[in-house]
């Protein structure tokens, strides 16, 4: 009875009542008789009546409310609903308005048609795309084992073969040529490695029980105090290790494997224990081998100069490979290189981390993977072409940032980047110098030390 004083029956009696319609004009509905009469009567008069036809006839008074109801609003859509006609309180609409309402309606319809064609062109786009991609990967799968793999020694080096190494790895080659191509000089064996691994499961074990180190241990000294320090390093660092695919923190299932690769290269290496930095590669490493052949990888790729210098924080030699980016970084980008002096960056602030986690911090996970696909084609020299290729990528924003803006942006990159847009802007880089190459460059920069090649170059970081 709460809207029983309305005349909801009055609407339905002509077909220029108000009322809400859906995309156009209702059907006329047959005239009910009381319609009429109802106009006329009071609204307490209303009342009465309609007391009185549910008391004489209580089986139709809920089909005559529905019935009612359905007369005053019978929407077909939830999405899409339009008022046509004012509320007879109010003045009705011109007919300028109307027809305005109607093209502006017209126009949303017709806005939102387009969209949907967009949105559907776009994933059939990605659609093909992916079709293409997952073509490409399929065939390349069949060469690398059939054609290249078998034939590693001879294929690795021609030029076929180094095409599609630039064009990337299928993922279930890519561990197996990431290990072949970096080697086991160190001549590491499986059960080495168990060897490594008792040990350090034994050093935490009294590390747990004693809750200290025990510097007067008798067999290691300062080292295996160091040591010790830093495999409990290694527990705090595996929850920071890509943080978001959740594999890596504790009791994902990987977790334990990461912990038992960096214990066992701690072990392994004393003399460098663990450096931050060394669980991003690790982990890259088991994505892609078995256990025992990630710690195998891995102890031998931190076994390269490069990677050795950064780990062992020797500066007289990381300053050497600063100055040798530096070089074909002004070769390369003259503008970027004199905005990045003028905001005294060096290349310190953003190489460091860069070439310590191989790319694999600062890049998404599937760029970073491209990225050590080459590096493990090219050595060292593809990771400082790799960052050129990223300051030539951003040139354009990096120029408009002051020093605090251009370090936070080099230390975490967009999660957008696209692995090709990065080795288009590789590829345009150019590795020559002088007709020199980076092993040339870098060679002499060693021979003639800081003083010439900082002349050449002007290099703030040997500046500073």
């Amino acid at each position: 009875s709460l809207f029983s004083r309305k005349p909801k029956e009055s609407k339905a009696v002509s077909h220029n009542a108000t009322g809400w319609r859906l995309f156009g004009k209702t059907e006329n509905r047959e005239e009910d008789p009381r319609g009429e009469l109802a106009a006329e009567m009071s609204p307490q008069q209303q009342e009465e009546e309609a007391k009185d036809l549910c008391s004489s006839s209580s089986p139709q008074c809920p089909q005559a409310a529905g019935r009612r109801k359905n007369l005053e609003f019978e929407p077909l859509s939830t999405t899409a609903l339009i008022l046509e006609d004012r509320p007879s309180n109010l003045p009705a609409k011109s007919m300028e308005e109307t027809q305005r309402h109607k093209l502006e309606y017209e126009e949303m319809v017709a806005g939102a048609k387009r969209r949907e064609m967009k949105e559907a062109q776009k994933k059939k786009r990605q659609m093909k795309e992916r079709h293409r991609q997952e073509d490409s990967i399929s065939n390349a799968m069949v060469i690398w084992n059939n054609e290249i793999l078998p034939h590693w020694d001879t294929m690795k080096g021609t030029r076929r073969v180094r095409e599609l190494w630039w064009q990337g790895l299928p993922p279930g080659v890519r561990g197996r040529v990431w290990s072949l191509a970096i080697g086991n000089e160190l001549n590491i064996t499986p059960e080495l490695y168990e060897i490594f691994l008792s040990r350090a499961k034994e050093k935490w074990r009294s590390y747990s029980e004693t809750s200290s180190v025990n510097d007067n241990e008798s067999d290691g000294g300062a080292s295996l105090a160091d040591r010790e320090s830093s495999l409990d390093l290694i527990k705090l660092d595996i929850s920071r290790t890509f943080p978001s695919l959740f594999i890596f923190q504790k009791g994902g299932p990987y977790h334990d494997l990461l912990h038992s690769v960096l214990g066992a290269y701690t072990c392994y290496r004393p003399d460098i224990g663990y450096v931050q930095g060394m669980s991003f590669i690790a982990a890259v490493l088991i994505l892609n081998l078995e256990e025992a052949e990630a710690f195998i990888t891995f102890a031998n790729l931190l076994n390269k100069p490069c990677q050795m210098a950064f780990f062992r924080v020797d500066h007289e030699l990381m300053l050497k490979y600063f100055t040798s980016f530096e070089i074909f970084f002004e070769e390369n980008l003259p503008r970027l290189f004199g905005h990045f002096q003028t905001n005294s960056l060096t290349p310190d602030l953003y190489l460091i981390d860069w070439i310590f986690t191989l790319y694999s911090k600062s890049l998404p996970l599937d760029v970073a993977c491209r990225v050590w696909d080459v590096f493990c084609r090219d050595g060292e020299e593809s990771l400082f072409r790799t960052g050129l290729g990223i300051l030539r990528l951003y040139e354009d924003v990096l120029m408009q940032m002051d020093f605090i803006h251009i370090a936070q942006f080099l230390t975490r990159l967009p999660d957008d980047l696209q692995p090709q847009t990065l080795f288009t802007a590789m590829a345009n880089t150019h590795m020559i110098s002088r007709n020199r190459r980076w092993a040339q460059v870098f060679s002499a920069v060693m021979k003639d030390g800081n003083i010439k090649e900082a002349e050449k170059s002007s290099s703030p970081a040997l500046r500073s």
